[in-house]
């Protein structure tokens, strides 16, 4: 058994972990089995500040980088030479592309489907993450022919896939969203040990970009809070990260004194982030999947996720870890905050239900799930 496991870019550090897992998982149970991960470039040109430590978390899985540069910078054809090149000298038995949205990639199917080689596509996409033509769906479906088994995020994915003719037994892995739950967790803990609160936080994560929807989760809070003044002390909304729309938000939020805009971290150190606050929220217009939801889960917190997130099937459960919302709907997103504002004692009892909700999505467990699929191709 041969794998050649093909990917955009290396530092993407959750891919990372699942491919580190899947390599420890091979050595263990099929020690004569070869596995290798091809990446592109290096990263995204709109990513190149969120290069991994090596010193914190090193690639711990064999690999090799065609272009050392931005993905973004290397064109179709060089592309497609490199990854034949990389095909013939490994002779893979088993090609894993991670999307369908390269040429170079859905070509390199084509070819390894021809020379007999099993193909498996990983795929993250969803029906609502982005406009569907009738045309870009016909064209969709002839590629994800060329594929024999499916790896995808989650529910959303799964049922995109369905929608696009897979057969059901064709999706062997359904929870392919994995972060590094063990670094996660560990940094939220040790944070959480040396910090005394003096209020509590609803806090997002991420990029601050017009997608996101924060000027509707800044006007949401702010209402919230004027609410609240009588009946207790007001909570916080702290924001994690950068992005275009940060002086726009600020501008909104000066309307509050409690809001905090605390600048964009390594992933790493998010969990010190997390550890200052009680409740997730991503009020995306639109999220293939939303890791930052798990984030939050692995740490033992509730959430309250837009129903326009590719999680919210799988792991959000109203009432249960969380709420669901409409991102078009401000009093939804009011409601949501709300119960939280005014039932307190909630917060632990549906963060454990988080912690519980998440358990499927280990990397660990994902990458034996996906050994086993190349095991029986």
């Amino acid at each position: 058994m041969r794998i050649l496991l093909i990917h955009n870019q290396l530092w993407a550090h959750y891919k990372s972990k699942l491919f580190s897992e899947i390599n420890l998982a091979l050595k263990r149970t099929h020690p004569e089995s070869a596995f290798l991960v091809v990446h592109i470039a290096l990263h995204e040109s709109s990513r190149s500040e969120m290069k991994d430590d090596d010193t914190y978390f090193p690639y711990d899985y064999p690999y090799k980088v065609l272009f050392k540069r931005s993905l973004d910078q290397v064109r179709f054809l060089p592309r497609f030479i490199r990854l034949l090149k990389a095909f013939h000298e490994f002779k893979p038995t088993i090609l894993n592309v991670t999307g369908y949205f390269d040429w170079a990639q859905i070509l390199l199917m084509i070819y390894a489907r021809s020379r007999g080689v099993k193909v498996v596509l990983s795929s993250e996409s969803s029906a609502m993450d982005r406009d569907r033509s009738a045309m870009k769906e016909t064209i969709k479906k002839w590629i994800l022919s060329q594929a024999d088994v499916f790896f995808c995020f989650g529910k959303s994915s799964a049922h995109y896939l369905l929608r696009l003719g897979i057969q059901r037994s064709r999706i062997t892995v359904r929870h392919a969203a994995v972060i590094d739950e063990e670094i996660i967790r560990t940094n939220f803990l040790e944070a959480q040990s040396h910090m005394r609160k003096d209020k509590s936080n609803f806090v997002y994560v991420g990029r601050l970009a017009p997608e996101k929807n924060l000027e509707l989760l800044i006007n949401a809070f702010i209402n919230v809070n004027n609410n609240q003044k009588e009946n207790g002390s007001p909570w916080g909304l702290i924001f994690v990260g950068e992005g275009p729309s940060r002086a726009t938000l600020e501008k909104l939020a000066s309307a509050s004194d409690n809001i905090v805009f605390a600048g964009g971290h390594p992933w790493y150190k998010v969990p010190v982030w997390l550890a200052q606050s009680d409740v997730l929220v991503l009020p995306s217009k639109s999220e293939p999947w939303g890791l930052v939801v798990n984030e939050a889960m692995v740490c033992g917190m509730p959430v309250i996720v837009s129903n326009k997130c590719g999680c919210v099937k799988d792991i959000v459960r109203t009432g249960q870890n969380g709420f669901t919302f409409d991102p078009a709907e401000q009093a939804e997103l009011e409601e949501a905050l709300s119960f939280f504002v005014h039932n307190p004692s909630k917060i632990t009892e549906m963060g454990n239900e988080s912690k519980l909700i998440i358990a499927p999505f280990a990397a660990k467990e994902v990458a034996i799930e996906m050994m086993d699929c190349y095991r029986s191709l």
